[in-house]
């Protein structure tokens, strides 16, 4: 059983090339590159390290500005 660090490149049988997100004694965290993020048991992983860089991410739209009501003055209120 080889521990993999958080950042290192791997290859699995079934889904590819991805990147080690999480590990431990007992799971394994991999975000794959077509297969999204998928949860290993630590022991039972067959994984291979691989030189294959990730690929580029597009960048997240940005959150869009929310416009604030202008608020109505308070009316002033009367002595008696």
């Amino acid at each position: 059983m080889r521990l993999f660090a958080k950042g290192d490149r791997v290859t699995q049988p079934n889904y590819g090339a991805g990147t080690v997100t999480e590990a431990n004694a007992y799971h394994t965290v991999i975000e794959f590159d077509e297969h999204g993020v998928r949860t290993f048991v630590t022991d039972r992983v067959i994984l291979e390290p691989t030189n294959e860089p990730a690929p580029a991410r597009a960048k997240g739209a940005r959150a869009k500005r929310t416009v604030r009501k202008k608020s109505e003055p308070k009316k002033a209120e009367h002595a008696s």
